[in-house]
Order: C-alpha cells, then sequence, then structure tokens
C-alpha cells in the first residue's frame, strides 16, 4: 500500500467537494484527496466507475486496458468521442476523463494487466477491475489481500451485473439509537425490565469486519450443512457470474447477439456441467438465464 502524506484540502477544493463534504465529512474527503487508485477495463462500466471516482476527487486515477475501440464501445462508453475506432479504450477516454475534473490526475496504461508483476500494485490505494477473467481477478485479489490494498470487481452481462469487494480488516463507525436502562426502584412492573429508546439521542459505535477472498467466495463446499441453510437466500446470479466467467475462460469472450444459439447452447451445458460439480440442482438457474 501507499504511505499517504496528510491531503490538505484547499479553499478552491472545499469549493468543489461542498455537497460531498457535508455529507460524508472532511476527514472522508481528506483520505479520497489522497487515494490512488487503479482501474482496469474501460467498457461502459468502466467509463461510470471512472466518472464517479473523478467527479469524487481522489488524488490520482490510472485508467489500464490494452484493447482497442470497438463499434459496440464507441456506443456504450462515453468517455470515448466519435471517430475513435482502432485507437486504444484508456487512451480514447483520457481526454473527457479529464475534463471532469482537472484537480484529479488522470493517466493511462495501455499495458496487458496479466502482464503485470506483484509490485505493479503496491503503487495503488485501491484496484478495481471490470472485464477480466475469473483466474486473473483471483490473482489479483490474492495480491491486493496480502499487500492491504483495497479490491473491487465489477461488470454487466444485459440485465445482469456483480460487484464484489475485499477491504481486508476494515473499521467502521455506525451511528446508533441510543438505549437507557430504566431505573427499577423507581419502575415496577414489566415495563421496568425492558430497555428504553431514546429516538432523539444516538451514539456513533466503532465496529471492525473481515472481509473474506473472491476465492473462498467461489469456491463454497455446498454439501456442507451450513451452505446447505443459506443455498435458497443465495441468489441465482452468484451462479449465474460463475457460468459466464466459464464461458469467459473457454471463449476468450463473453456471449454475443451475433452467435445468439450458438452462445445459448454453450452457456446451458456450462450451467449443468458447472452446477453439477458444485453439487447444487441445474435448476436453481432457469434455462431462460442465457436469453
Amino acid at each position: 500500500m501507499v504511505e499517504k502524506e496528510e491531503a490538505v484540502i484547499s479553499e478552491e477544493e472545499a469549493a468543489q467537494y461542498d455537497r460531498q463534504i457535508r455529507l460524508w465529512g472532511l476527514e472522508a474527503q481528506r483520505r479520497l484527496r489522497s487515494s490512488k487508485v487503479l482501474l482496469v477495463g474501460l467498457r461502459g462500466l468502466g467509463a461510470e466507475v471512472a466518472k464517479n471516482l473523478i467527479l469524487a476527487g481522489v488524488k490520482g486515477l490510472t485508467l489500464m486496458d490494452h484493447q482497442e475501440v470497438s463499434a459496440e464501445d464507441s456506443r456504450a462508453q462515453f468517455l470515448i468521442p466519435t471517430g475513435s475506432l482502432g485507437r486504444n479504450r484508456a487512451e480514447a477516454s483520457l481526454e473527457r476523463a479529464q475534463n471532469l475534473n482537472p484537480m484529479v490526475e488522470v493517466t493511462v496504461n495501455k499495458d496487458n494487466i496479466e502482464d503485470k508483476e506483484d509490485d505493479f500494485f503496491k503503487d495503488f490505494d485501491a484496484v478495481c477491475l471490470t472485464c477480466c477473467s475469473r483466474d486473473l481477478l483471483v490473482k489479483v485479489n490474492q495480491i491486493c489481500h496480502k499487500k492491504g490494498i483495497k479490491f473491487f470487481m465489477g461488470d454487466v452481462f444485459g440485465y445482469h451485473g456483480y460487484m464484489f469487494a475485499d477491504l481486508g480488516e476494515h473499521e467502521f463507525v455506525e451511528e446508533k439509537t441510543k438505549v437507557t436502562k430504566t431505573n427499577q426502584e423507581s419502575e415496577d412492573g414489566p415495563e421496568a425490565k425492558k430497555p428504553k429508546v431514546d429516538s432523539t439521542e444516538s451514539t456513533m459505535v466503532k465496529k471492525k469486519i473481515e472481509f473474506c477472498q473472491l476465492k473462498d467466495a467461489l469456491e463454497i463446499d455446498w454439501n456442507s450443512e451450513k451452505a446447505k441453510a443459506v443455498l435458497k437466500k443465495t441468489p441465482a446470479d452468484y451462479f449465474l457470474f460463475q457460468v459466464i466467467m466459464k464461458f469467459r475462460t473457454d471463449r476468450g469472450r463473453d456471449p454475443q447477439p451475433s452467435s445468439f444459439q450458438e452462445d445459448c447452447e454453450a452457456l446451458l451445458q456450462i450451467r449443468n456441467d458447472l452446477l453439477d460439480s458444485l453439487g447444487v440442482n441445474p435448476d436453481l438457474l432457469q434455462e431462460d438465464f442465457a436469453r
């Protein structure tokens, strides 16, 4: 993780970020202003994430993508100007991204993330991946978890989408309504034993949570009693994600309208094989998902 310097919010920045400082406070804005973020994958979702990070006011954002702009990108990615077909996606997105907020340092990396060594990631406080294979997601998550770097990933497939976060050991503060105990000497009866909630007063409670890694989240033993108990509450999209990731690994691409019938058959076969291997009934993911 990057060694952080204490960020100083100037008057210009205070005016620029006034609304969000009122929302989450000056200290949170200082942390944002000292954070460097790596964003991988500049398709539709990547552009939206880039826009939100830049407007929020991080210190620096690196746009990383080794792919060229396609016809689909030009329709779905608002940071790419008209006439950019064939250019590098990250490079084509730079000018509009930088114009969103000149106070944020936006840079481009045209390399393939799969070629990067572990030490490449140590220059960032947070890493966000889109458009990546399952194996790469697991690998980068393990690197970030080991180095104490916040890790996020997400993707969109038609009407379906997902996100995952591994913040390691994360401390946060939660506001709780204050509960006061009644003086039993002054009150009698059943009501005296019940704690009273004062909705006008609140207290801040410090909490800590340990996030699991992606590999652990995906390799659940569904034959265990604990897993069986939560299976009914598990969204079908959890299994859909695994099916599409397997398709992406096998075919080197995502399902396409141009090969609709072929891809539907492949997705259904992957669903049957994958869910069988997990010890889960394939019907948990209805057949119409492929359409």
